[in-house]
């Protein structure tokens, strides 16, 4: 959603850990432009909260009771999918990144970063971009490569495969999502899920390592 020029920008925290939680929302609303409107303590509870209360930014911790904050931020990005949902994880792995990129979440940051980092993220992170670590970039890389080299080739679903496909005939997004009838915002989660199991960075890039890996010769419905 939109936020009006020089209002605060509305926050809801979903974490199981109180003292994290607490500490986090006095840091917001020691901000001028930031203002904490709730928090959560579970998944289910963060998704109810968020479309009751439509915050401009969710934080979202990755591990938390019963379902998983990705879980939680699919579900409110299929109904809100204005929502910039910022993802906090003590665990930030390239498995986790690839869920989390095609959930269309707009930062990816480890918990124990700096705050002015969260609160940039908060501030700037785009809809339809992703903000990430950059030594998690690097690790990524690094794991593309190794698998490169040992004649690994990705993953990809169905779904994956039929958008890679139309990225190949240089359709864009808005187009591939008209063509494969879902919402754009899925499609650019799709995009990012492609780009992270590829180890590219953009969607030339993802083309060209799918054209090499021979993906786009095979069958959508391998």
């Amino acid at each position: 959603m939109t936020e009006s020029p020089g209002a605060a920008i509305r926050v809801l925290i979903v974490d199981d850990h109180t003292t994290f939680t607490e500490l986090l929302t006095g840091a917001l609303d020691r901000e001028p432009d930031l203002r904490s409107v709730g928090y959560a303590n579970n998944a289910e509870t963060g998704v109810e909260q968020a479309l009751a209360l439509r915050p401009d930014v969710v934080i979202m911790d990755y591990h938390l009771p019963g379902a998983d904050g990705i879980w939680a931020a699919a579900r409110i990005l299929e109904q809100v999918p204005d929502t910039r949902i910022v993802l906090l994880t003590g665990d930030p792995t390239p498995e986790a990144f690839v869920q989390a990129a095609a959930t269309g979440i707009c930062a990816f940051l480890p918990k124990d970063g700096s705050l002015a980092t969260l609160l940039d993220a908060l501030r700037h992170s785009p809809i339809g971009g992703m903000v990430v670590r950059p030594s998690l970039v690097a690790q990524l890389g690094e794991l593309h490569v190794s698998k490169r080299n040992s004649a690994w080739a990705p993953s990809l679903t169905q779904r994956e495969r039929a958008v890679l496909r139309l990225m190949a005939e240089g359709y864009d997004v808005r187009a591939n999502a008209s063509t494969l009838g879902i919402s754009q915002n899925t499609c650019r989660g799709y995009v990012k899920s492609i780009l992270a199991k590829l180890g590219a960075h953009t969607q030339l890039e993802a083309v060209v390592a799918a054209r090499k890996l021979d993906l786009l010769s095979q069958s959508p419905d391998a």
